[in-house]
C-alpha cells in the first residue's frame, strides 16, 4: 500500500536543507535524524516551531517503532570516506559506513518500507573502490525490493556555487529496463555523465528504472549576486597583513589574475581556497563568477575566501554565513549559532533549489505513478471480489 500523503522520513537531517527544498515542493518532514548535535541546533533554529519529530542519535541505533510509515526516506549519508580526504576507505569506512545503518532502518519497517528512497552524496561514490561501493548500495536497495536510478547535478545550475552530487532514487517495485543497449554513453544525458552512463550499462545485474528528467538552463546569477555589502570596518575583513600574506600565497598564473584584478577600473571578485601544492600552502584564485564548492572548515583548510579587488586596491574576508546560505539556495534561513558552527552546517548542506528541482520532476510524478498503480489494483480487487 503506497501512503497517500507525501510524507518524509529524513535521515542525516543535518541542518534541514534537504527538507527546505521537499517542503517548497509540497512534501511534509514527519521525522528527521542525525547524530550530530550542533547541526540539529542550527535545524532547530531555523524549524523552531518543529522539534518532536527531530531524533537525535546514530542511525546504527534506531529502532522500527522510531521512523514512522511514510512515501519517502532521504539519506545524506557522511561523504568523508568516499573521498580523497578520508582516504577512499568507502562504504566500509567509519562515516560513510552509516550507509549500512540506513539500509538496516529501511529493512527493519518491513512492509512499512517507504515506496521511494532518495540517497545524496558526492561523485566519487560513483567510483569509490573501483565503482564496487555504488554497486553493493544498488544491489542493497535492490535486496530491500527497491529498482534504482541515479543521476549527477551541479548546484551551479541554480546557484553561482559550484557543487556536483551524485542522486541515486530507488522505487519500491519489480520494475526493470526492457533492454541494455550495446552502445557506449546510451544513457548519457545532461544528468548522467558517461561514466555514469557507463556504469548504467555495464551493470545489467543491477535493477534499474531509470526516468527521463528535462533539461535545466542554467541560471544567470553570479557570485556578486550574492554578497553581503558590508562596511571597510567590518570584522569580516582581514588586516592589510594577513590579506598581503594570502596574495603572496598565490602562484606567478594566479598572481597575475590578482595583478590584474586589483588594476581594474571596477571592482571585481574570486573566490581563494588553499590546497598544499608541492608541500606548500597555496592559495588558488577562481573568477569566473562561480564560487568553489563549500567545504567544512576542518582544520580551517576548508573555508573559503572573498578576494576583492580594483582601483589599485584589494581586501580579502572569509565568506559570511549569510552568503553560504545562499550559495546553498537558503536565502532566507535562520541562522542562529557562531560564525564556524554555522560555516560547518552549510559546507555539509545539500542545494534547497536541486532539492526542490528532484522533487517537482522526479519524486512527485513517481509518487502519483505509485498511486495511480496502487488505487488501480484496489479497484481490480474489489471488482474481483
Amino acid at each position: 500500500m503506497v501512503s497517500k500523503k507525501m510524507t518524509v522520513a529524513e535521515f542525516f537531517a543535518g541542518i534541514g536543507l534537504m527538507r527546505m527544498g521537499l517542503v517548497q515542493a509540497g512534501w511534509k518532514v514527519v521525522w528527521a535524524n542525525d547524530i550530530d548535535e550542533d547541526k540539529m541546533k542550527m535545524y532547530r533554529g531555523h524549524f523552531a516551531d518543529d522539534r518532536a519529530h527531530f531524533h537525535l542519535g546514530d542511525v546504527h541505533a534506531i529502532t522500527p517503532d522510531d521512523i514512522p510509515t511514510v512515501a519517502l526516506a532521504t539519506a545524506s549519508f557522511p561523504c568523508n570516506d568516499l573521498s580523497l580526504a578520508g582516504a577512499r576507505r568507502g562504504l566500509a569506512g567509519q562515516n560513510s559506513g552509516a550507509f549500512w545503518g540506513f539500509v538496516d532502518a529501511i529493512k527493519s519497517m518491513g512492509k512499512r518500507r517507504p515506496p521511494l528512497v532518495m540517497l545524496e552524496n558526492v561523485p566519487g561514490f560513483l567510483t569509490s573502490h573501483d565503482g564496487n561501493d555504488f554497486r553493493d548500495a544498488c544491489l542493497a536497495l535492490n535486496e530491500l525490493g527497491y529498482s534504482v536510478d541515479a543521476f549527477i547535478i551541479d548546484a551551479a545550475l541554480f546557484v553561482p556555487q559550484s557543487r556536483q552530487r551524485l542522486f541515486l532514487i530507488g522505487t519500491l517495485e519489480r520494475n526493470k529496463i526492457e533492454e541494455v543497449a550495446e552502445t557506449p554513453g546510451f544513457y548519457q544525458s545532461q544528468f548522467r555523465p558517461l561514466a555514469l552512463a557507463d556504469f548504467i550499462l555495464w551493470h545489467p545485474e543491477i535493477r534499474w528504472s531509470l526516468r527521463t528528467l528535462p533539461t535545466i538552463s542554467k541560471a544567470e546569477t553570479t557570485l556578486t549576486d550574492i554578497l553581503e555589502d558590508l562596511p571597510t570596518t567590518s570584522t569580516f575583513w582581514w588586516s592589510r597583513q594577513r590579506a598581503e600574506y594570502l596574495l603572496n600565497q598565490m602562484s606567478d598564473k594566479h598572481r597575475a589574475v590578482a595583478d590584474k584584478m586589483i588594476m581594474g577600473k571596477q571592482t571585481a571578485y574570486g573566490t581563494v581556497f588553499r590546497r598544499v601544492r608541492h608541500s606548500r600552502s597555496m592559495a588558488e584564485l577562481r573568477t569566473d563568477g562561480i564560487a568553489g564548492c563549500l567545504r567544512t572548515p576542518r582544520g580551517g583548510s576548508g573555508r573559503q575566501i572573498l578576494f576583492a579587488a580594483g582601483r589599485g586596491l584589494y581586501a580579502v574576508r572569509l565568506l559570511t554565513p549569510r552568503e553560504c546560505a545562499r550559495l546553498m539556495g537558503a536565502d532566507d534561513f535562520r541562522i542562529t549559532v557562531p560564525l564556524n558552527q554555522a560555516l560547518f552546517g552549510f559546507g555539509d548542506a545539500v542545494c534547497v533549489p536541486i532539492i526542490r528541482w528532484i522533487a517537482d520532476n522526479y519524486l512527485t510524478p513517481a509518487w502519483k505513478d505509485l498511486n495511480a498503480k496502487d488505487e488501480k489494483e484496489e479497484r481490480f480487487v474489489a471488482r474481483a471480489g
